[in-house]
């Protein structure tokens, strides 16, 4: 059993290896009985099976380039459709979808275009394809719970050092050194009205971005940030509790206003709970 067990394994990842175009690295295997091509092992009749093949892997990579098309649309216009076939065909070979739900594909597209050397001029680009991931996956994130106030007005101020407060599964945090959020506005209005003149382009030295993404209901928002409201929100997101956090904004901004900043996120839904002292 566990020998025919490994043969179905085995042909099973030569068969992905073979679809994905990487079978010379991946899809002949050591054991004597399995030293076979792909092509031997599929029935041929009114079509070869090269030919059988050569559809699955053009379906697949069709697939899974049209969906991360369909989750990187700026980063798409942005470089131009051959281009973004290009690092798609890369991208498939190197980070195959590990899921049956594609909404999980291209998790890791703004790591691989920072190393993708034909890219390397566009220094910006691998953040917009972090804040397209971010859009994407907020938006199938979980829903968030409402914050319990009164839950926390039974704890008294001598522990709140002790706690630590939890953010919307439905947000993220971006720090960018370059204006991504114009880029990606002003792109993503071009792609969703083409009658629109193009803009003038934007210039990297306007500087960098502090972004919150946040989901309300089935709207996406996005937030530019201060130093110090980002810094505070980072804390917590990295497990801090809540002194540390005001600690780190008011590193980053002296006069920082803790309490109001506090009291602003509880009511834009982005901190939803907290724990003491877990």
């Amino acid at each position: 059993m566990i020998s025919e067990m490994n043969t179905l394994h085995n042909l099973q990842q030569q068969f992905s290896a073979a679809l994905l175009g990487t079978e010379s690295e991946f899809g002949k295997t050591s054991q004597t009985d399995n030293k076979f091509s792909t092509e031997e092992i599929i029935i041929s009749d009114a079509i070869k099976s090269k030919q059988r093949l050569n559809i699955y892997r053009n379906n697949v990579n069709i697939s899974l380039r049209e969906a991360l098309s369909a989750v990187y649309p700026v980063v798409n216009l942005l470089v131009g459709d051959e281009f973004f076939k290009s690092m798609a065909h890369n991208y498939i070979k190197l980070h195959p979808s590990m899921s049956g739900n594609l909404h999980d594909f291209g998790k890791h597209f703004s790591e691989f275009i920072k190393n993708f050397s034909p890219a390397r001029k566009l220094i910006y680009l691998p953040d917009i394809a972090k804040l397209e991931w971010a859009y994407h996956s907020i938006f199938h994130a979980a829903n968030s719970p409402t914050f319990d106030i009164e839950k926390l007005q039974q704890v008294s101020t001598t522990d709140y050092g002790e706690l630590f407060f939890k953010l919307s599964p439905a947000c993220t945090l971006i720090d960018s050194q370059y204006p991504i959020l114009q880029i990606w506005k002003t792109n993503k209005a071009l792609i969703d009205n083409p009658e629109l003149e193009p803009f003038e382009p934007i210039s990297l030295d306007e500087g960098g971005d502090l972004i919150l993404v946040l989901r309300k209901d089935l709207d996406i928002e996005f937030h530019q940030l201060s130093a110090c409201e980002f810094s505070f929100l980072k804390a917590l997101q990295q497990g801090d509790n809540f002194f540390s956090a005001c600690d780190a904004a008011s590193r980053a901004r002296p006069d920082c206003d803790v309490g109001k900043l506090f009291h602003k996120f509880i009511l834009s839904q982005t901190i939803v709970d907290f724990e003491i002292n877990p």
